[in-house]
């Protein structure tokens, strides 16, 4: 079955910079957008520029005065701000840097806007590989992230989902997430992730959620060197029992790609295959699902991963051999889509030891009621969804011509499609 699939980018967002020395570059997002493009997937997806999140709607979850001190911090002010610089833990992890307040309103409003666009029910799966910062709290940035664009759409999802599932494949465990609702059994976040004298140090296998959410938060953590053969042997079965347990009604999953194999700050050794099949998995579960990305510091493998991600989502298979594109030099000296993994890296991850790690989330899902009942409220004027959206008479061109008045809708013919193009490859490489 082929799946109805919005996407989200906007120029703006890779033009941010955190700084020479950081290994946080949102440059990927540029780089990832134009594999896109030169594969021609945007011919099978809609994409929508993210409107920038209001104040309102990032202090759904994040303190005002927090919001309130990212949007008046800049690096001409910040040697006056050292006491809050202090309180919320920006500094050398998470920089001030010039258009910071404008950076966390795109991401944010992307991974809104994805949610919303599930809701209406007109996509099955939404992407926002600008999103997926998943470390920031209510009070404080952490580990490169400052809004919590994740936190924020599940709040979104579940205005009409009476519970959502949350998924975590990045290489550092979700922590900022599971936080968020760790007393809820309306969220259940599962995490895999490197654990044991690395950042942020939570995650551990004990860790399952507290008071009404206990149970609800499933952590496997693992050590260095996990492959494609170990990732699967325990991903698949284990987001199995999730669902026949838990059966949520919308899924957010965060592509964290410093788990591939080479990247900068982490430490295992999955192939983009291997990765992508993650992505794969999810999707064959048929529930309404926003992708998001994460972490990921070797950025040519981002935007190779991220790239292949998207095709998987479309059912689309790639040429192994890049496309040529604005970017290509940072591809060499192969230039192929998909990389090596170390022959000779040891995964530490042993057969017994996955075996606990399953046993162990198959006991503490097994503790659980099944889905548990929730009183759903009428939804908030302001974000209900339209009645129309859901009226079975609606013809196809009326919902089509719809899409198109969308301000945000970016139709297929901005884009450059082949010689016979009256548009030159500068004049929207500039705008995507």
């Amino acid at each position: 079955m082929k799946h109805r699939v919005c996407y989200f980018y906007d120029a703006d967002t890779p033009r941010h910079h955190y700084g020479q020395s950081h290994p946080m570059k949102p440059h990927r997002l540029a780089m990832t957008h134009s594999l896109v493009l030169n594969y021609g997937l945007h011919k099978k997806l809609h994409i929508y520029r993210p409107h920038r999140a209001l104040f309102e709607e990032m202090t759904t979850f994040h303190a005002d005065d927090y919001v309130d001190f990212l949007r008046r911090v800049n690096p001409d002010n910040v040697d006056d701000l050292s006491e809050q610089l202090y309180r919320y833990n920006v500094g050398e992890d998470c920089p001030v840097f010039d258009g910071l307040y404008d950076y966390c309103r795109l991401y944010s409003g992307g991974s809104l806007d994805g949610a919303r666009k599930l809701i209406g029910g007109e996509y099955d799966i939404a992407i926002n590989w600008s999103g997926g910062l998943h470390h920031a709290k209510k009070c404080e940035s952490s580990g490169f992230c400052y809004i919590n664009d994740i936190v924020l759409a599940i709040l979104e999802l579940l205005r009409f989902h009476a519970r959502v599932l949350y998924i975590d494949i990045d290489i550092h465990h979700g922590d900022g997430v599971e936080e968020a609702f760790y007393l809820s059994d309306r969220v259940m976040t599962v995490s895999f992730h490197k654990y044991g004298n690395f950042f942020p140090g939570t995650g551990a296998l004990e860790d399952i959620g507290c008071r009404t959410g206990k149970g609800y938060a499933v952590n496997l953590p693992l050590r260095d060197g996990m492959n494609d053969q170990a990732y699967e042997y325990l991903f698949k079965p284990t987001i199995e029992k999730v669902i026949e347990v838990f059966r949520p009604g919308a899924i957010v999953l965060q592509c964290g790609a410093d788990s591939l194999t080479s990247d900068r700050i982490g430490s295992f050794n999955l192939s983009i295959k291997g990765h992508g099949e993650c992505v794969k998995y999810v999707k064959s579960l048929g529930l309404p699902t926003l992708v998001l990305g994460g972490g990921g510091y070797s950025i040519r493998n981002v935007a190779r991963c991220w790239a292949y991600e998207t095709s998987v989502i479309l059912d689309e298979t790639l040429d192994d051999e890049l496309p040529y594109n604005e970017y290509f030099e940072y591809y060499g000296p192969d230039f192929r889509l998909h990389i090596p993994t170390h022959p000779t890296m040891e995964n530490q991850n042993s057969r017994s030891y996955l075996d606990e790690l399953l046993a162990s989330a198959t006991e503490t899902l097994r503790g659980l009621a099944h889905a548990p009942s929730v009183q759903m409220q009428e939804l908030p004027p302001s974000m209900a969804v339209r009645d129309d959206d859901y009226d079975d008479d609606d013809e196809l061109d009326e919902r089509l011509a719809q899409r198109e008045r969308d301000p945000d809708f970016v139709k297929p013919d901005e884009f450059y499609d082949g010689d016979r193009d009256q548009d030159r490859w500068s004049s929207w490489h500039c705008e995507f």
